[in-house]
């Protein structure tokens, strides 16, 4: 094959500057597809029915994972702290089985280090506050296993925030939503702020004292769906010194791909199904696209969220999050996680330096990592763990059905 020199440009940036990714849903899959058992889901071998493994890491230059340890925000606080527990279980037996691959991370150090040493870093965040079971206690337990972000909520309200996919129950976030925030701020924990809804994020910036993150959405004036993020929250960030990590799912990143999904929705509600449920939902998802078929979306169309993005909050404020193995389909060309050097290379071609591919890959999120435990180490110098609960704050509330 002719030398193809911008190739070996994306293949030189990302041996220096590997892609941290902010979500990826593997530990979920492993959980479905076969109850955590790595001998029959073996993520180094390959060929998994999965977009995810080590070998397609390797090729898609993936240096850091934040493995998103999800469980369903329909259960019970209860089950949803245990399953979640679950989760980091897995990433935990996950990291020790393939140790000469895999190295566990925290800090930004740590990413550093596995990348020094010929690994992947493994770091962890918990998607939805339902995680928590409305206590300070259990965010506290889940930061010390090592998980390092909390999405405030999933596809539902908790009874302290407000979803960006349910009705608005509290205007953002309640007395102990605003304390769950400045835990994690005390915690140097990353406060998330992707599945909320926009009155949350502004709360949430109206009350954190560090930066934080987006770990996967992208821009709403670019495509217009609830999960993306507003201009108005894009500049905020920019002040904030937060990063907004770009994802790939069709519907946040086409809009015909999302009105092809508004179409879905309103026929899926009509035949009893919740959108919000993600698992039934997909399922009629998959149904419908027999006969009506689903838009991808490109990743022209994904890279146009980058710019966006760049334009409004600045480079120093952007990020990727793939959603891996967190949705069925995704844009043409970035079908698994092999596929990101093909967005740098757009992106390279829209213009984009070194300097800013690198800032996009990797460069930002360490910095807020590096910035929010600073803070964290600052604040924890100067007051105690909070002992506030739900009852005492907000009094008693029932969560959402």
């Amino acid at each position: 094959m002719p030398f193809d020199p911008l190739s070996a440009r994306i293949s030189a940036l990302l041996a220096e500057h590997p892609i941290l990714d902010g979500h990826n849903d593997l530990p979920w899959e492993a959980r479905v597809q076969a109850a955590y058992d790595l001998d029959r889901f073996d993520v180094a071998a390959g060929g998994l029915p999965t977009q995810t493994d080590l070998p397609r890491l390797r090729a898609g230059g993936v240096g850091a994972q934040f493995w998103s340890v999800y469980v369903p925000s329909t259960l019970s606080d209860a089950e949803a702290v245990a399953a979640t527990l679950e989760q980091v279980a897995f990433v935990r037996e996950m990291t020790d089985r393939y140790v000469g691959e895999l190295a566990p991370a925290r800090t930004a150090a740590d990413v550093r280090a596995a990348h020094a040493s010929g690994r992947i870093a493994c770091l962890m965040g918990a998607e939805g506050g339902h995680s928590i079971g409305c206590s300070l206690d259990a965010l506290r337990l889940l930061h010390d296993l090592g998980v390092g972000y909390l999405t405030l909520t999933h596809n539902d309200n908790t009874p302290w925030a407000d979803s960006a996919t349910d009705t608005p129950a509290v205007g953002g976030l309640t007395a102990f939503g605003r304390e769950v925030v400045r835990e994690m701020n005390r915690l140097g924990m990353l406060v998330d702020l992707s599945h909320v809804a926009p009155q949350t994020m502004r709360a949430a910036l109206d009350t954190t004292v560090a930066p934080v993150i987006f770990s996967h959405s992208s821009a709403r004036a670019v495509t217009d769906h609830p999960r993306n993020i507003p201009d108005d929250v894009l500049r905020r960030l920019r002040d904030n010194g937060g990063v907004a990590m770009v994802t790939f799912v069709p519907p946040f990143v086409s809009q015909a791909a999302r009105d092809w999904d508004l179409e879905a929705r309103e026929e899926a509600l009509a035949e009893g199904v919740r959108p919000a449920d993600y698992p039934a939902y997909s399922e009629f998802c998959s149904r419908r696209a027999v006969r009506v078929p689903f838009p991808r979306g490109t990743v022209a169309d994904v890279a146009d969220h980058c710019d966006h993005i760049r334009e409004v909050a600045g480079i120093e404020h952007i990020g990727l999050g793939g959603d891996y193995d967190g949705t069925a389909v995704l844009p043409e060309g970035l079908d698994d996680v092999s596929g990101y050097p093909r967005l740098l290379r757009e992106l390279a071609e829209r213009g984009w330096s070194d300097a800013d591919l690198g800032r996009l890959t990797s460069g930002n999120i360490l910095r807020v990592i590096e910035e929010a435990q600073a803070r964290g180490a600052e604040l924890a110098a100067m007051r105690g763990l909070s002992t506030a609960t739900l009852a005492e704050l907000d009094g008693e509330r029932p969560r959402p059905l």
